[in-house]
Order: structure tokens, then C-alpha cells, then sequence
């Protein structure tokens, strides 16, 4: 009996990916930024309305066993991302330091993000959404160290979500009117485009690019080594900087909200 639903979930997967790929990537003007759909985006969606809340051609028990291949899968992603690391590395180390520092900033977020998670009511949760932007990679690293049916993985896999559903529009919109506001060169704002994602990368990539046509080359070369360059180091760096960081700061914050309680109570 387990295998038949093991092969029920094969051929659901199979066909949620043919029907993906058959609308293939959208895009469309949102402004002055440029919105992209992807073909992942549409099998969240459909896969949504799968499940017994709604047309219930999946149960929650094969609810639960598909959540087991999530790791397996995550594991080939981070192993096609090593492969596409290893023939460019020339190209990173010759980025020059400002790429390099730029990686620095993926940081930052943590300090803004994390202490607004925790006065929101997230516990260990706010660890996994927080520590980075929650690609592929990031889900390897939690999945990893944690597992991704804890606390930290549904954090973790509830940012990827977002991600995937609004990220491309987000950054798409931002590279559109960040540069009437922000006195950065338009070489700066390129590299800020990297982000790790391919699909964030390119929405915004391609509105700084059309608000700078005649910068438009060097822009997408410029997005693309940050891009590039975020994929290889940050892994290393969520897993040796990021996650030990987030895990201090989460005691810290949350330690100073318990004795906040105490006072009060």
C-alpha cells in the first residue's frame, strides 16, 4: 500500500511539472519594475489546491510522506549549485573586493529581521526564516543541521515560499524606483541584484537595466558575478556566519523579551 502511494505522488509530481513547463516563464510590467513568473510558481499553486483543504486528491498522510523527499531534493539542488560554482571560480576571483564585501550586507538582514520575528510570536521559527534569504541552499543548510519537519525548517520553508511567490516581484518593483531615490552608482545597485536567486536576479537586473539602457551590458555583467559569487560563499557563510549569528541573536532578543514579561507580570 505504500508503494502504490508512493507512485500516486511520482506521477501527481510528473504531471505537475509538464503542466509547469508547458506555460513556461511569464513576465509583465508592474510599474517601472518587471514582474517574472515562474514555472515553480505555478506548481506551488496548483499543488495547493491538492490537498484535503480543497480538491483532496491528497490526503494528509501522503501529505507527510511527501515531505520526506523534500531533502532529497534540496541535496541535488545544492549539488547542481557546486557544479556551477566550480567552472566559474575564475570569474569570482576576479570580481575585485567590492563583490566580495557586498556578500557582507546578507547580514544585515538579520539584525532587522530577526528581533521583528520574535515581537511577531515566532520562536525557533524566526531562526530558519531569518538566518539568510531562503533559497535552495538555505533549506540544504537547515535541512542539514536541523531537519526541515522542525521549528527552524518551517521557518526556513516558509520564507522559500514567500520567496518564490512574491520574491521576483518584489525586486523587480525596487530596482524600478531605488535609483530616482538612492545617490548609488548604477554599477552599486547591479551588484545589489545578486541576491543568490536567479529569478530575483533577473527581474531586477532587468529593471535597473531598463532604467539605464545605456548601461544595460554592464549592469547584467554586474548582477550576474554578485549573483554568482552570493551562490558560492553564501552557502559557507549562512552555515559559518549567519547561523551561529542568528542562533545568538535569537537568545539574546529572546532572553531580553522574557525578562521584559517578568517585569511586567
Amino acid at each position: 500500500m505504500e508503494k502504490i502511494k508512493d507512485f500516486k505522488l511520482h506521477i501527481i509530481a510528473f504531471v505537475l511539472v509538464v503542466i509547469s513547463e508547458f506555460i513556461g516563464l511569464r513576465s509583465f510590467q508592474v510599474g517601472p519594475g518587471t514582474a517574472l513568473l515562474l514555472p515553480m510558481l505555478y506548481a506551488l499553486i496548483i499543488g495547493m489546491f491538492l490537498g484535503p483543504k480543497f480538491l483532496k486528491i491528497v490526503n494528509e498522510e501522503e501529505m507527510s510522506l511527501a515531505s520526506t523527499y523534500i531533502g532529497i531534493t534540496v541535496l541535488m539542488l545544492t549539488a547542481k549549485m557546486g557544479f556551477n560554482i566550480g567552472p566559474n571560480i575564475e570569474v569570482i576571483a576576479s570580481s575585485g573586493l567590492p563583490l566580495v564585501l557586498q556578500e557582507l550586507g546578507n547580514f544585515g538582514t538579520i539584525f532587522f529581521a530577526l528581533p521583528v520575528a520574535v515581537l511577531l510570536g515566532l520562536d525557533r521559527e524566526a531562526i530558519g526564516a531569518t538566518f539568510s534569504i531562503a533559497r535552495e541552499g538555505s533549506l540544504a543548510i537547515i535541512g542539514d543541521v536541523y531537519g526541515l519537519d522542525t521549528p527552524e525548517g518551517q521557518g526556513v520553508m516558509g520564507v522559500y515560499i514567500c520567496g518564490t511567490l512574491f520574491g521576483a516581484i518584489y525586486f523587480g518593483l525596487m530596482a524600478g524606483f531605488l535609483p530616482s531615490i538612492l545617490p548609488l552608482h548604477p554599477y552599486a545597485l547591479a551588484m545589489a541584484c545578486g541576491t543568490g536567486s536567479a529569478s530575483m536576479m533577473s527581474a531586477s537586473s532587468g529593471a535597473l537595466a531598463a532604467t539605464f539602457p545605456a548601461m544595460e551590458t554592464e549592469i547584467i555583467a554586474f548582477a550576474a558575478a554578485s549573483n554568482l559569487l552570493t551562490s558560492a560563499t553564501g552557502l559557507y557563510a549562512s552555515l559559518f556566519v549567519g547561523l551561529p549569528m542568528t542562533n545568538k541573536l535569537y537568545e539574546i532578543v529572546k532572553g531580553r523579551k522574557a525578562k521584559k514579561a517578568e517585569e511586567a507580570a
